[in-house]
């Protein structure tokens, strides 16, 4: 038979790292698509993503 390998649980710490920051309203935004045109409105659209959480949002210019 093969040696055993023990695999390490993570820590809380780890495993919930920058979500608290989040869920507080602290995002990490940054841009997926820059100055993108809406033509409905006109306008410029750019594109954000949290690099934590993953959460978009969109910025109308």
């Amino acid at each position: 038979m093969g040696d055993v390998v023990k695999f390490k649980k993570p820590k809380l710490s780890e495993k919930h790292k920058g979500k608290t920051l989040c869920k507080s309203g602290f995002h990490k935004w940054e841009i997926v698509q820059a100055k993108q045109f809406d033509v409905k409105q006109g306008k410029l659209v750019t594109l954000y993503q949290c690099s934590r959480c993953g959460e978009k949002k969109t910025e109308i210019r």
